[in-house]
């Protein structure tokens, strides 16, 4: 029997919902089973495969490197899951949207520094006017809602997905 591929991704986000996937706990034995973890802030390849059957995004789109990596990723991916609230919202991350990307960046780094205020410019990605939920950059397959969602959630998910079934939430999930 083949694995499925299987991706975690983190954009701008917490990564609390990567330690609740990580609390599904002894279940990740019997995933190990059944999938091949490809991708992942978790894992040490840094290169996104060719093709991945399931992606996890967690986070929100809020800078240039988030916006083209979601792109790539999307059509790099068969079944793509928001997980969690910044990716399926905006969440926290979108907090900073009534402001101008430049007043929250004096803030940041000019008013609230004491000593050598300057703002950083070498590997840092540039912002992008909003932060905005992934589903407004790409199509997404199913959305995982929770701050973070429950282990008990990503597991359904999961299950339901490698039987090849699509995850019905209704029952089980709450959106806001």
């Amino acid at each position: 029997m083949s694995k499925a591929t299987f991706a975690t991704v983190w954009l701008d986000g917490c990564s609390g919902c990567h330690m609740s996937f990580l609390d599904i706990d002894e279940f990740l034995l019997d995933l190990a089973d059944k999938i091949e973890l490809v991708y992942s802030p978790l894992v040490d390849n840094k290169d996104f495969p060719e093709m991945v059957e399931v992606t996890l995004v967690e986070g929100a789109v809020s800078n240039a490197d988030d916006y083209e990596k979601i792109q790539y990723i999307r059509q790099h991916t068969r079944t793509l899951i928001s997980l969690g609230d910044c990716a399926v919202t905006g969440n926290v991350p979108s907090m900073r949207n009534p402001f101008f990307v430049d007043e929250v960046i004096d803030r940041a780094y000019n008013e609230n520094v004491t000593i050598n205020p300057q703002v950083p410019h070498i590997g840092v990605p540039e912002l992008r006017p909003w932060v905005v939920p992934v589903h407004t950059i790409v199509p997404v397959d199913v959305y995982v809602p929770g701050c973070p969602p429950s282990a008990a959630l990503i597991k359904h998910v999961l299950t339901e997905l490698l039987e090849g079934r699509k995850p019905d939430l209704s029952d089980i999930a709450r959106f806001g």
